[in-house]
């Protein structure tokens, strides 16, 4: 399944189902809902949390790779693909959408 993010002030952006779903949870949206709407007054609340999510996640990499480096062992592995970089397409989208003061819909 994909999410498609769409609103009148950007292009639609399309996110396979894991990410879409991890978007929505971290933005504190229903994740039993196959349908939803953020509005423009709700937009930099969901940007801070992203941002605070972001900066969890690099914290949790770095502390993980300290620990393993002074125990000498060999660092765990990073992910492919960071949230940071997940996560932009949407923040943008937000900023964009928030100044426009347009709405974002998914699964219509």
């Amino acid at each position: 399944m994909l999410y498609k993010f769409k609103s009148r002030a950007t292009a639609d952006l399309i996110m396979l189902e894991p990410n879409g779903r991890r978007m929505l949870q971290i933005i504190g949206k229903a994740l039993d809902e196959k349908q939803g709407i953020l509005q423009p007054q709700d937009m930099a609340v969901a940007i801070a949390a992203l941002e605070a999510a972001i900066h969890q996640d690099e914290a949790r990499q770095k502390t993980a790779r300290d620990e393993a480096l002074a125990r000498g062992e060999e660092p765990p592995k990073a992910e492919d693909i960071s949230l940071r970089q997940r996560a932009t397409p949407f923040i943008e989208m937000l900023r964009r959408c928030q100044k426009a003061d347009r709405e974002i819909v998914w699964g219509v």
